[in-house]
């Protein structure tokens, strides 16, 4: 009866995040994160696929240098959603369930992944950046707009306190999660790199990164590797 009562739950804040997604954005879009989203999907191209689609926010932005379009969102309740835009706005995008620890495509079969605001949701970062590594040929890219962890000791001692909290709010959102760091840990080498905040976002949310990170051979030294990018602010 728990595990049953768990899964309703579960159920149910699925359903009620995936409605109210786009409205819980809604601000921060109107301020400027959509324009955040164009100007990162202008450099797409070829083989592209998104991890962690949600209800297809970027779908609008990618450019005609993306030659095959594949959306992924493990979440039935916004894979759905992220069918009926996709069957409105781009009918050629193929949409798949499937999470980012686990992608079903073969070994370096993309010219391009991107993830936005996702990878602080994720569940393993390190098992699906493998997978984003695996997944992408040897000159490809990957396309991240991400929120992080704070540099300002104070802010990022503000997110561990508030972490469990926004946990729960934002359906598994980790604001505290140091994703530049997993990034240029072990799988890529971060070839640019912008930092930023998130307009209209909780406070907690706000520090922002976005960027281009190329797979590297010999990946899983456990080394970061930044290949000289610094955190230019924007």
């Amino acid at each position: 009866m728990i595990a049953i009562g768990e899964r309703a739950r579960r159920a149910v804040c699925g359903r009620l995040f995936a409605a109210s997604y786009e409205w819980l954005l809604r601000g921060s879009e109107r301020a400027g994160m959509a324009d955040r989203r164009r100007d990162l999907l202008t450099r797409a191209r070829g083989a592209t696929v998104e991890i962690g689609a949600g209800t297809g926010l970027n779908m609008s932005f990618y450019p005609d240098a993306v030659t095959e379009l594949v959306l992924t969102e493990p979440s039935p309740y916004m894979e759905r959603r992220l069918r009926a835009r996709a069957a409105q706005r781009e009918p050629s995008a193929r949409v798949v369930e499937a999470a980012g620890e686990d992608l079903p495509f073969p070994d370096a079969s993309f010219d391009t992944v991107v993830a936005t605001l996702v990878l602080c949701t994720v569940v393993d970062p390190a098992k699906t950046l493998s997978e984003i590594a695996r997944i992408l040929r040897p000159d490809g890219q990957l396309l991240f707009l991400e929120h992080v962890r704070s540099s300002d000791p104070r802010l990022a001692a503000q997110q561990d306190r508030w972490h469990q909290l926004w946990l729960l709010f934002g359906h598994g959102c980790h604001c505290n999660r140091d994703t530049e760091r997993a990034i240029a840990t072990g799988h890529f080498t971060i070839e640019r790199i912008t930092c930023g905040q998130m307009p209209k976002a909780p406070r907690i949310v706000r520090p922002l990164i976005a960027g281009v990170a190329r797979p590297r051979l010999g990946a899983g030294t456990g080394r970061s590797a930044h290949s000289g990018a610094e955190c230019l602010p924007t």
